[in-house]
């Protein structure tokens, strides 16, 4: 049995970036950090800071352009990807990336921390990577 699923929550560290290639599949490209927090040895508090490239696809990387912008929370789902290539200098180079399959967009900027009261209007929905969507379904 083989599972490669990736779980992630954190806030972009730049505006995602979109591209059309060449086939015309849209691609949206971003940062995601992720923080944790923990105590040393010496019983300091610590944070440490990870950072993580993501790749959405099609549907789901159009709705992450229009509203996600640097600073914003986000759950993404997806998995792991390697691409390796070679620079101009004939050196291999890799990367790794969540392919994003799902998405959950975060609280407005400029909420409160207080944790709303659950009703149609407020919650924020999951978007998968397949799935039809209706712009106007998304809150703003």
């Amino acid at each position: 049995m083989n599972l490669n699923k990736v779980f992630l929550i954190g806030r972009l560290t730049r505006d995602p970036e979109k591209k059309v290639l060449e086939s015309g599949t849209e691609i949206v490209r971003f940062a995601l950090a992720t923080d944790r927090y923990f105590v040393d040895k010496s019983g300091e508090k610590k944070q440490e800071t990870e950072f993580h490239n993501v790749v959405l696809f099609g549907k789901i990387g159009n709705i992450a352009s229009l509203y996600l912008k640097k600073g914003n929370l986000v759950f993404i789902e997806g998995r792991l990807r390697t691409r390796t290539w070679q620079d101009k200098n004939g050196n291999p180079v890799s990367k790794v990336e969540i392919i994003g399959e799902r998405i959950q967009l975060g609280p407005k900027s400029g909420q409160n921390n207080k944790t709303p009261e659950k009703t149609q209007e407020n919650e924020i929905p999951i978007i998968e990577e397949n799935q039809d969507i209706n712009i106007e379904d998304i809150p703003l």
